[in-house]
């Protein structure tokens, strides 16, 4: 088929028409008013030669005059790529040669730089897109504009937001003028701007019935003739919305907090992780006394805070317990929502979820383990890292586990909330040792005079591994021009089939091969399966030539500059306030001697998440090979009760994998994660008001201390990353697998964190500047921009 009127296409027909007809078809069939017009379908496209005579005739049956021609490839207009304004439109086109000519242009703008940069973007592949033509009636228009029938900045569904122009909606769309804005989310005042009242509310009832018809918010173009007709040009899925939460039966809003950002996760997480870390962090809350919800929105973990926010007991301490671990940016957040009177304190009770007080008995054994190993730190030291050789060795399964459903039971039984109190305590007490001197030097010893005392801090196991892949880096120099010239993933091969030379990967692996970036998400390769990532990362340290440069003299210094800083803080702090000097000093010495254990934990814990992931994957190799799952990783696309459905009713699993990984793929794509967000959609730091910075700069939190200038490198996946030496890495977020790239970077700048996160912990660790929370810093700078990081003013100033 080659020419198809509009009026004969459905939402089903994208391969035929592109989605735009398709949509457009779609309108047509629920009743609106739409243009008339036609299709010149993707099989002409395919062909390369234009039915001239269908076109005309088609043409002439509109009555000929002006049209508009409009692409309609079939990745356009879709749920997660509207490709708007990436390919041509052209209006007021007249005659036939002048039509013929439009859609050949149409076809070009297929491969125009900007429609394969968005496609490159959104991982569509380039050799299975087709391009059809729409060619419409065009209508006269008094005002014309655009409706989202939700906000699209703060993602909040109970509002609609209208922008219009008078003449045609060009305007609006390309931002070539100004435009009048309206948000529907309240009863209407008198007539101002394009539109009348009477207009919006009509707008308003489209918006409602299309998002009710299509089944989901919508971008929806539209036009107002001469005569007041309203007529729709384009109605689209608006893209760019973060998920919504789960429907509650609650009828007030609700607040949900991203927890994964704590442990440097933005990505999303399978859904086999996802049912993990769920019972993991409610545990760890639990045992603080706090009752939180986990639940999965966009595929990452959030905490419903309502009933916390509510209860009088527990909101007084809500944004002081987000300090050390979810930052300042999170506390911004709630800060605005405790004065919101929607979240106003009252009584909750404990079967809505509220929080209870820890136990007499957890309270006791929190006060007797912290002041242990306040008082003997050492010794805590030597019992936290027993407990963790004993985690190894008792993480492994069984023997004869033969079956899938043995293999499954083991899973089943395994309890990812357990924390022996030699780990759990002595870190704890670190991190009260790093963060209480804070307050009680405020006046005598600056926020970054603090953290460089906590720069170069020993007992870090995480430190410990970038260190000694920086010794593997080194015994590999000889193989240089093998490593940097080969690329990661082939070095894998080669190394998994025994064919590199010997460099001491093997017991790098050995020690450290149950990590992995992101690596709390059971779906994630370990390094010890996939070592490319590793690979790459030895190629950055390759790289690095100065000799004081290398990560043990950096490491060293930061030591000793932390040292000789501890000293005069608190000789300093003596003389003016003698009891909080010698407390303040005390702290600090005990949090350099235990704060470097805040990794140990997690560490320990990933033996376990190691040996779970090899066993669902063994389960998913003998799923696959009974035609159950397409691969054995699919199974991490699985909840373990859908596994238990497949290993004991043989349920085929292929289809619900299938989709989920669409959805997980379409989210690895998401740059931005709200920090926090309400029930109807709202993301709440989007209507915090900006915080003041100055000219040039981006304004955002000092974590550790320095300043540093040099070019930027936007980093977005750290298994792929080339950092070259003295660049500033720039990130979402970051995590321990992250950390390797740090040992030649200048200084860190990152979207999300908190003084005490992984990021800046380690940063102070090797004495680079870090700036943390610095929102929309990956999109603000660009790859190769001078950029300075200044962590005393908290600014990244941009070259």
């Amino acid at each position: 088929m080659h020419v198809i009127a509009l009026s004969e296409l459905t939402g089903g027909m994208i391969d035929l028409v592109g989605g735009k007809a398709a949509g457009l078809g779609e309108l047509i069939r629920l009743g609106e008013r739409v243009p008339e017009g036609f299709c010149v379908t993707t099989t002409v496209h395919q062909a390369g030669v234009l039915p001239e005579a269908e076109i005309e005739a088609a043409y002439r049956q509109l009555g000929g005059g002006p049209v508009a021609v409009r692409s309609s490839a079939t990745a356009e207009d879709l749920p997660d790529a509207s490709f708007a304004g990436v390919q041509d439109t052209f209006l007021g086109v007249e005659g036939v040669p002048e039509l013929l000519s439009a859609i050949e242009k149409c076809w070009h703008s297929l491969h125009a730089a900007r429609a394969v940069a968005y496609r490159d973007a959104h991982d569509i592949d380039h050799r299975g897109v087709r391009m059809a033509v729409v060619v419409q009636r065009m209508i006269e228009p008094t005002v014309a504009g655009v409706l989202f029938t939700a906000n699209p900045v703060t993602g909040r569904r109970t509002e609609m937001v209208v922008e219009a122009a008078a003449g045609l909606g060009t305007t609006v769309v390309d931002g070539t003028a100004d435009v009048d804005r309206y948000v529907l989310d309240v009863a209407s005042g008198p007539d101002r701007g394009v539109l009348t009242n009477a207009q919006l509310g009509e707008l308003r009832q489209v918006g409602e019935r299309l998002q009710r018809q299509l089944g989901s918010p919508q971008d929806v173009e539209w036009a107002y003739d001469g005569q007041g007709a309203l007529w729709l040009l384009q109605s689209r899925p608006i893209t760019t919305l973060f998920p919504l939460p789960p429907a509650s039966d609650d009828p007030e809003p609700r607040v949900y907090l991203e927890f994964g950002h704590v442990q440097g996760m933005l990505q999303p997480v399978t859904p086999m992780g996802m049912s993990t870390l769920k019972s993991l962090v409610a545990g760890m809350l639990a045992g603080f006394g706090l009752k939180v919800e986990i639940t999965d929105i966009g595929g990452r973990l959030y905490g419903d805070l309502t009933d916390l926010v509510r209860r009088p007991a527990t909101r007084k301490r809500l944004v002081s317990l987000m300090a050390v671990d979810f930052g300042p940016r999170a506390q911004a957040v709630m800060e605005q929502v405790l004065a919101d009177p929607r979240f106003a304190a009252r009584p909750v009770g404990r079967s809505a979820g509220a929080g209870a007080a820890p136990s007499a008995r957890t309270a006791v054994r929190a006060l007797a383990g912290v002041t242990r190993a306040l008082a003997r730190p050492d010794a805590a030291r030597t019992r936290l890292f027993r407990e963790i050789e004993r985690l190894e060795a008792g993480s492994a399964a069984p023997d004869g586990l033969a079956t899938a459903a043995d293999r499954l039971r083991f899973v089943q039984e395994q309890d990812p909330t357990a924390g022996p109190d030699d780990i759990v305590w002595p870190i704890v007490a670190g991190m009260l040792a790093a963060t209480l001197p804070v307050r009680l030097l405020r006046g005598v010893a600056s926020e970054d005079e603090i953290n460089t005392v906590l720069g170069g801090m020993p007992h870090n196991v995480t430190i410990e591994m970038d260190l000694a892949l920086w010794g593997v880096a080194e015994r590999a120099r000889e193989h240089r021009d093998l490593l940097l010239g080969t690329p990661p993933a082939e070095l894998a091969d080669r190394y998994r089939q025994g064919a590199l030379p010997d460099i001491g990967l093997s017991a790098f692996l050995a020690r450290y091969g149950h990590r992995a970036v992101a690596e709390v998400d059971l779906g994630v390769p370990r390094w010890d399966e996939d070592p490319a990532p590793v690979f790459a990362m030895i190629a950055n340290y390759l790289r690095l030539t100065d000799p004081e440069q290398a990560p043990d003299r950096r490491f060293a210094r930061a030591a000793s500059t932390a040292e000789a800083t501890l000293d005069q803080v608190v000789a300093r702090a003596r003389r003016r306030r003698p009891v909080r000097g010698r407390l303040a000093g005390f702290l600090l010495r005990r949090a350099r001697s235990l704060a470097g254990l805040r990794e140990a934990g997690k560490f320990g814990g990933l033996y376990r998440l190691r040996e779970v992931r090899r066993q669902l994957l063994l389960i998913g190799a003998e799923l696959a090979d009974g035609g159950l799952l397409a691969q054995p990783a699919d199974i991490m696309f699985l909840t373990l009760e859908e596994v238990a459905a497949a290993v004991h009713q043989h349920a085929d699993q292929r289809v619900t994998v299938a989709a989920r990984r669409a959805v997980h793929q379409r989210e690895l794509r998401r740059r931005t994660v709200p920090v926090a967000v309400l029930s109807d959609g709202t993301d709440l730091e989007a209507v915090l008001p900006a915080a003041a910075a100055p000219d040039g700069a981006l304004r955002g939190v000092g974590a550790a201390a320095g300043v540093a200038t040099g070019r930027a490198r936007v980093v977005h996946d750290p298994a792929t990353a080339h950092l070259e030496p003295g660049e500033i890495l720039v990130a979402p977020t970051t995590d321990p697998g992250w950390t390797p790239l740090f040992l030649t970077a200048a200084g860190l700048v990152t979207e999300t964190g908190a003084v005490m996160a992984h990021g800046p912990t380690v940063a102070r660790e090797y004495g680079i500047p870090a700036v943390i929370c610095v929102p929309g810093a990956t999109r603000a700078i660009r790859t190769g921009q001078i950029i300075t990081v200044d962590a005393a003013a908290g600014t990244v100033t941009l070259g």
